[in-house]
This record gives C-alpha cells, sequence and structure tokens, in this order.
C-alpha cells in the first residue's frame, strides 16, 4: 500500500458530487491512507448533488489546521461554491498549501482553491464551468484530464476520476 501513514483531509459540504467524493476517498484508502472527513460542522451528514449518497463529517474544518493532514482533497458538485465561503476551509487548504503539501482539487473544486488564494502561476484544470473563474483569478487553463502543477493535483470532471486518481495516489507516495 502506497499510502501507509499518510493523513488525508477529504472536504464535504452540500450538494457535493457522489463519484468525485466516494470513487477518490475509497481509492485513498485502498492505498493505505488515514483519510478525515471535514465538513463544516463535525456530525453533519451531507447529501450529494444527485441526492442518492450521503457522506458525514467526522471533524469541523473549523477544529484541525494543516499540521493534521499531509493533503487535503475536494471533490466537486456544488459544494465547493458553498465551502468557499468558510474562512475555516479556505484557511486550511491554503496552511496545507502553503506548507507544500498536496491539494487535490477536481471538478469545481478549484472555487475553493480560488478562494484560498492558491491557483494563481498554475496550470490548472476543472470543470468548463469554472474556466473563466480560474483564468480571472490567475491560473492557465489546460484541458486536460489529470495533471500534477507543483503540489497541486488537478482533475477535469466525472470521467476522469481513474486519472486524477493516478495522480493524486502518485504525488501523495512521492
Amino acid at each position: 500500500m502506497l499510502l501507509n501513514g499518510k493523513r488525508i483531509a477529504f472536504l464535504v459540504g452540500p450538494e457535493f458530487e457522489d463519484l468525485e467524493f466516494w470513487a477518490v476517498y475509497m481509492r485513498l484508502l485502498e492505498e493505505g491512507a488515514q483519510v478525515t472527513v471535514v465538513g463544516l460542522k463535525a456530525g453533519e451528514v451531507y447529501r450529494s448533488k444527485s441526492g442518492g449518497l450521503t457522506a458525514t463529517a467526522e471533524v469541523a474544518a473549523a477544529d484541525v489546521g494543516p499540521d493534521a493532514f499531509d493533503a487535503v482533497v475536494i471533490p466537486g458538485g456544488w459544494a465547493p461554491d458553498k465551502l468557499r465561503r468558510y474562512e475555516a476551509v479556505t484557511s486550511l487548504v491554503k496552511g496545507i498549501y502553503d506548507q507544500g503539501k498536496i491539494v487535490g482539487m477536481i471538478c469545481h473544486a478549484g472555487l475553493v482553491g480560488i478562494s484560498a488564494r492558491i491557483v494563481a502561476g498554475h496550470r490548472a484544470t476543472g470543470s468548463l464551468g469554472i474556466k473563466d473563474d480560474l483564468i480571472n483569478a490567475g491560473a492557465t487553463w489546460v484541458d486536460e484530464p489529470a495533471f500534477r502543477d507543483g503540489n497541486i493535483v488537478w482533475g477535469r470532471v466525472v470521467p476522469d476520476i481513474p486519472a486524477f486518481n493516478r495522480e493524486l495516489v502518485k504525488a501523495l507516495a512521492s
């Protein structure tokens, strides 16, 4: 298992993207990572964008800091647009980024990266719905399934989850 001992914060919020949460979460567990689901309130249950699946926050973003984790992963859906509004979330993401640790973002997750002020100067991808937001925040748009730029791992959309998982695991294992 490539990620034994790695501590990963996995953000969740209202209307998260089912597969971008669960497929990535399970891949990290499969590699031996210790994954902690972080939301706005400990114990809060969030329903996915499709309404079919739920995820429960184990801890609140306000109750943890960047030193507790080796990385943070942010799935897409509508959750990133809601999570980006909370300083505890953006501070956690920025703190992890500033420590040179891995930040994984897929689909709409770049919205959190924008609000955390970590995307400027990076190549970036995600849903076409946030392309202009990323460019306006100083990123260079790249239409590729997944890649790493510095300590950020980017994924485009749901069909690109396998490529995102490969890039994410490779970055976390290095």
